[in-house]
């Protein structure tokens, strides 16, 4: 019997994917090889590479003033990548609403990159997201759409002339996004659309410019995976592939529209059996400030029950319910994968600890 499976990344998969990449691991497609064998310089594999690319841009309605890029090192590379690459002899703007802008804003300092916090939401544990003003002529403004630990969320994207780098590591494909003004969206992809070992970057053309005459090695360049179709090195292929069933999945659920339809279902019913607990369960986030994926809470009145919490769930195929180090508590990640009724599921088990206890 297969788990309910909550955690933050890796995360649950479309068992539908599952099921095609088990029947295809050893004998792809007939070919009589594994797509895991065959050197990403093939037509074969150039075929898996060039349509996840042309279906992440698809899902987002994008066209050719954008280009997708394959890049290792998880989105924690690109905390570097971003100010190493669009830095512009200007100064660089940050929203600090948690811990992954923390470790950004700490490679800008290790790189002496000039930048400022124009917001922060650290003065209240990072449980709402602050107002914001980007100046109109920063280098690029910051921000990390989902905040995983403590379950915050842009409900809507800053407006500012500056371009905006966007690290979308836990919402990434789950919502249509307005990309008049994103220079930069970037995520890991092991949360909503894949495995872990792959991020995927899509940037807009004019600002692979600003780093082609710049002094940074070859693989930590944007313009070099521009260039070479990202595929300048052997690039992630399993990943890759992974990321393409994904895609494929996303259309045939109905596109970025419908999936989000599906996530609001979820987030409200989890929400509604937090907020009708009478206090027993209190989630972390502020109301207007709530996340579609990632709902963390905990018990007030007795925090010894979280633990028991977290076994009992387990004992009834629930993981990954245990909350993340730096919050405690309770989290619950409702990521595109997962079912409305999974969501039921834990409500109904929540209801009757609640009862319980």
């Amino acid at each position: 019997m297969r788990k309910i499976n909550f955690s933050a990344g890796p995360s649950t998969l479309p068992v539908s994917i599952l099921k095609q990449a088990q029947e295809e691991l050893f004998d792809y497609q007939k070919q009589g090889f594994s797509i895991m064998e065959i050197s990403h310089r093939t037509k074969i594999f150039e075929e898996v590479h060039f349509s996840a690319m042309n279906g992440a841009k698809k899902l987002y309605g994008l066209g050719d003033d954008y280009e997708v890029l394959f890049i290792q090192g998880g989105a924690s590379l690109q905390f570097a990548m971003v100010p190493m690459n669009l830095a512009n002899n200007g100064v660089c703007e940050y929203a600090n609403t948690g811990i992954w802008t923390k470790k950004a804003l700490k490679e800008a300092s290790i790189l002496n990159i000039n930048h400022n916090i124009v917001a922060s939401s650290e003065n209240e544990n990072f449980s709402y997201i602050p107002e914001i003003k980007f100046s109109d002529n920063a280098d690029y403004a910051y921000i990390c759409s989902n905040n995983t630990i403590y379950g915050t969320q842009y409900k809507n994207l800053p407006q500012t002339k500056a371009p905006l780098i966007i690290d979308a590591s836990s919402d990434f494909f789950s919502k249509k996004l307005d990309f008049k003004n994103i220079g930069l969206l970037y995520g890991g992809v092991q949360k909503n659309a894949g495995i872990s070992g792959l991020a995927c970057v899509i940037i807009r053309k004019d600002m692979i410019k600003r780093c082609k005459n710049k002094n940074i090695p070859s693989m930590l360049k944007y313009s070099t995976y521009s260039e070479n179709q990202s595929l300048f090195n052997t690039p992630p292929t399993f990943a890759i592939y992974m990321f393409n069933l994904e895609m494929k999945w996303l259309l045939s659920m109905g596109g970025l529209d419908k999936i989000n339809k599906i996530n609001e279902e979820k987030a409200k019913m989890l929400y509604d059996c937090i907020d009708e607990s009478n206090g027993f369960y209190k989630g972390h986030a502020r109301k207007d400030s709530r996340s579609l994926m990632n709902v963390s809470f905990n018990i007030p009145e007795n925090k010894d029950l979280e633990a028991i919490f977290v076994k009992e769930a387990e004992y009834n195929n629930m993981i990954g319910l245990k909350g993340h180090r730096l919050l405690g508590g309770i989290r619950a990640s409702i990521y595109n994968a997962l079912t409305l009724q999974d969501v039921k599921t834990l409500c109904e088990f929540m209801k009757e600890f609640a009862k319980k206890a």
